[in-house]
């Protein structure tokens, strides 16, 4: 009796061990229970955990970030001054940019020095160019986790990476016009953004996924993200304009920093969440049986 009672006091190690392995099979039993009552959920739950969604969004955020502060710089010293003012409208519009934040950057495409254009280089532009590529790998890892696939199975050519950053500033320079509806308006303008927004995404997740996933189950995934990040790109015209001009007034160029990456870090979120559900959804009978059937997906993603 007196050993019994030892063992059950919570001053002993077996005590917490029993107790761990106790809440262990309850959790199995309940996540048992809820996959069979709500599978499409707990699949959802299941592949955002896997993905983990906050780290692989602050990858992508903090490489989107490092690659544009540099691209920028180049862009200044070497596009041609048509390009570099769509560029400034394009991220003048995107965010709505009033006041100082929009003279920010409209000072960073003024026409560019010989001493900027000796500082940049040829040699520097082409390794902005490479260092790039991590943008594309990071969301290529993300790809890879939502889909639950293997490293071996998405080895791509290193020129899949270039042609995604390739697209992705040419579909910058157009934003512009885009948001604008080619001149006829906001109203026209979102439309056109989303329909883009879905074909880019798409064509990310095909290209970045080696042609490893049918176009058809990739279809979900891009939909959702399009009105994801068309959606953030409206809150944006309300919340980047005030949070930016404030940040340059009382913390100067640091505090936009802050902002801006606090936002990319926002939108990559939404991209990390959308790409997965969109994966999970894919593979459910109903649309399974009109999209076509995804690749069979091992239990865990490959190690990175």
């Amino acid at each position: 009796m007196e050993t019994r009672r030892r063992r059950s006091s919570p001053l002993r190690a077996a005590w917490w061990r029993e107790r761990s392995r106790a809440t262990v099979a309850w959790a199995k039993a309940v996540h048992a229970r809820l996959e069979r009552r709500f599978p499409v959920i707990t699949g959802i739950v299941d592949r955002l955990v896997a993905v983990n969604i906050f780290d692989s969004a602050t990858r992508i955020a903090a490489q989107c970030f490092l690659t544009a502060v540099p691209l920028l710089f180049v862009l200044s010293a070497y596009a041609p001054e048509a390009l570099q003012e769509q560029v400034t409208t394009s991220i003048t519009t995107v965010f709505g940019l009033t006041g100082q934040a929009k003279a920010e950057v409209e000072r960073t495409f003024q026409p560019p020095s010989e001493d900027l254009r000796q500082a940049t280089g040829v040699v520097g532009g082409l390794m902005v160019l490479l260092s790039a590529t991590a943008v594309s790998r990071a969301v290529q890892r993300l790809c890879r986790r939502a889909w639950q696939m293997p490293r071996s199975r998405t080895k791509v050519a290193p020129w899949r990476w270039l042609a995604w950053i390739g697209l992705w500033l040419a579909a910058l320079v157009v934003q512009g016009l885009l948001h604008n509806g080619f001149g006829l308006g906001a109203a026209l303008g979102f439309p056109i953004v989303l329909l883009m927004q879905a074909l880019m995404w798409w064509w990310t997740q095909h290209l970045l996924l080696g042609g490893a996933v049918p176009w058809g189950p990739l279809l979900p995934g891009a939909l959702i993200t399009a009105v994801a990040v068309s959606g953030l790109s409206v809150t944006a015209h309300f919340y980047m304009p005030r949070a930016l001009n404030r940040a340059l007034t009382d913390y100067g160029s640091s505090g936009s920093v802050f902002v801006l990456l606090s936002w990319l870090i926002v939108v990559c979120v939404a991209v990390a969440i959308a790409l997965s559900v969109g994966a999970v959804l894919s593979q459910e009978p109903y649309l399974r049986r009109r999209l076509g059937p995804p690749p069979e997906s091992p239990d865990a993603p490959g190690p990175d």
